[in-house]
């Protein structure tokens, strides 16, 4: 599971004081359901990328009864998509390891946290049985240009067609808070097997997010 964020503010090496992670470092957190790792793929003057993947562990979401809503089934509890696709784990791990940036604080570059920014924000695998017009309804109201390829079932047996799983580019110019709260917020709409249920109530418009138990 992959969420990379790329800028090419100058200096681009700045998304670090945003994230609060150094470009120069490889650090890894500990998260309820298995690591989460920060690195720079590329950290230049003119471009800076920087790469949260997570390292889910299918066990321990068992263990800790976070596995898929088919628990009923043995099998699926073990053998499912969970280490590999954007989820609601995604937004946990933007809380707990950007916090600071999802918040829209920066100690070290306060008045570049509250700029807009151009970013690039790609997401390597997200589930959608539908078509490319839920990440238009999604994103594209909240101005970004999106860029979505969907993958084939197995690329050594085309007839067998596409999958329900695609990557998704997202490009805007932001602040970084506004990126990291909409990515925290929509991802989990597109996971139809989430940890926690989305529901709308009657008297609001806007998403409410209810932790299951």
């Amino acid at each position: 599971m992959l969420l990379t964020i790329t800028t090419t503010y100058r200096p681009a090496t700045d998304l670090g004081y945003l994230l609060y992670k150094n470009p120069a470092r490889f650090q890894s957190f500990d998260l309820t359901f298995g690591k989460g790792h920060v690195f720079y793929p590329e950290a230049t003057d003119e471009i800076c990328t920087a790469a949260l993947l997570l390292d889910v562990d299918p066990v321990g979401l068992v263990r800790n009864r976070r596995g898929p809503s088919g628990d009923s089934f043995a099998l699926e509890q073990y053998v499912n998509d969970r280490p590999y696709v954007a989820s609601s784990f995604m937004s946990v791990a933007i809380a707990q390891v950007f916090g600071s940036a999802l918040s829209g604080h920066s100690r070290e570059r306060p008045e570049l946290a509250q700029k807009s920014l151009p970013f690039v924000a790609r997401l390597s695998v997200v589930p959608n049985r539908g078509a490319q017009t839920i990440f238009d309804d999604l994103f594209a109201p909240l101005g970004y240009s999106i860029k979505a390829m969907r993958h084939p079932l197995d690329d050594r047996f085309p007839a067998w067609g596409v999958g329900p799983y695609w990557s998704l580019e997202l490009t805007a110019t932001k602040t970084l808070h506004d990126l990291l709260t909409h990515l925290y917020v929509l991802i989990p709409v597109l996971d139809g097997d989430k940890h926690y249920w989305i529901d709308q109530p009657k008297w609001k418009s806007s998403f409410v997010m209810v932790k299951a138990g």
